[in-house]
């Protein structure tokens, strides 16, 4: 595991696949960084399930109202339609590239319509930036990512055990 220099600004995520380590970037989205650690100290992402995970591209997880596995409201063909009960958040679009392992809020047309999901890059994906909010990096547990079972929607998807800050942890 990388060695955390910031825990107030760094989640632990352990997965069905391993443990992933990703530094949150609050200079470059603030308002994004405050709501992922707002849900994760809620344990909102806890069971959470990777819903839409591309080869190449991205798994996307957080939809923390119809893809929380253990969730009164859990349905797998919904899961990804849904957010937390918080409002929407205002787009904090950055010149950061869109690069492997980096974490970016997940949003509908809207540009200002993220709330919980997000997606981590497997991949260069610089045709995103500009166009959606960039709130971290993974420092280590990559290889963990790269295991997540694909699929559109996933039969038997991976998840998020659970979603720490370090700080907490």
């Amino acid at each position: 595991m990388a060695e955390i220099k910031d825990p107030e600004n760094t989640l632990v995520l352990e997965t069905t696949q391993g443990t992933v380590t990703i530094e949150m970037l609050p200079d470059l989205a603030p308002e994004h960084v405050k709501r992922i650690k707002e849900l994760a100290r809620e344990g909102a992402y806890d069971g959470v399930v990777f819903h839409r995970v591309i080869e190449g591209f991205m798994a996307q997880t957080g939809d923390v109202k119809f893809g929380k596995s253990d969730g009164p409201s859990f349905d797998p063909k919904r899961a990804g339609m849904g957010g937390s009960d918080k409002p929407d958040l205002k787009a904090e679009f950055s010149n950061m590239n869109h690069g492997r392992g980096t974490c970016s809020m997940a949003r509908a047309q809207n540009p200002n319509s993220a709330n919980s999901q997000f997606f981590i890059c497997f991949d260069d994906a610089g045709f995103l930036n500009r166009q959606y909010t960039v709130w971290g990096q993974v420092m280590s547990g990559m290889e963990n990512v790269d295991k997540i079972k694909r699929g559109e929607p996933v039969t038997d998807p991976d998840k998020i055990v659970s979603m720490k800050v370090a700080a907490d942890a």
